[in-house]
């Protein structure tokens, strides 16, 4: 066997050597992306099962509210209108959404929800009857929990979204992730006091104030 045979041999050695640590470098990558997304997309469903929940409370805490004598029918009214606002926002409860557009319609709709709900549960404390009803109570401290609930699953989705976008842009993963149909993904906004979750306590001993609209 000459030299040059014994040459191309280590050469073709050397190029399947490099072709495999490649090919283990691509597959490592593309699961990590893969487990990634799958997070991601677990965080979200949990932002909608907390949003859900929230959602399945209000037919109820409407129908008790609404029994109080003279209680304001326009703050049921925008309570009620609220609620089917976010029902019209299509998004799929499973997979994180890849529009940042359309994550932001569905966070105003939600955004709203909660301002109505808010000010539903401030002018409640202008009613005795409510204060003392059982049910009402226990409503309340159900969206208590419930906003507390919200607060922490849209914080894990956006940690979720930084690990997996900044998998995406690193190298040598962003050579190739875009070839694979990853991309990034949007973030929830923060807004002023998002991390803080909405009061919805009863201050009893102070008459209430209504907030006003944003």
């Amino acid at each position: 066997m000459n030299k040059f045979a014994i040459g191309c041999g280590v050469v073709v050695v050397v190029v399947l050597f490099i072709a495999v640590v490649l090919g283990l470098a691509l597959m490592g990558g593309y699961n990590r992306l893969n487990r990634q997304s799958q997070g991601v997309n677990q965080a979200w469903a949990n932002v909608q099962n907390d949003y859900q929940r929230r959602a399945d409370l209000i037919p109820n805490l409407v129908e008790t509210v609404s029994g109080a004598a003279n209680f304001e029918k326009s703050t049921l009214v925008e309570v009620t209108q609220a609620r089917a606002s976010v029902g019209q926002v299509k998004i799929d409860p499973k997979s994180a959404p890849q529009d940042a557009e359309q994550l932001a319609n569905y966070e105003k709709a939600q955004g709203q929800l909660t301002s109505a709900l808010s000010r539903l549960l401030v002018v409640s404390e202008r009613y005795p009857d409510l204060k003392a009803n059982s049910n009402f109570i226990g409503l309340q401290a159900q969206l208590e929990g419930t906003e507390n609930r919200i607060a922490v699953a849209r914080k894990d989705f956006n940690d979720a979204v930084g690990t997996y976008n900044t998998t995406v842009k690193s190298f040598p993963t962003v050579l190739y992730a875009g070839m694979f149909g990853y991309k990034d993904k949007p973030y929830f906004n923060a807004t002023p006091g998002s991390e803080t979750p909405p009061k919805v306590q009863f201050n009893f001993g102070n008459p209430a104030t209504v907030p006003a609209k944003p």
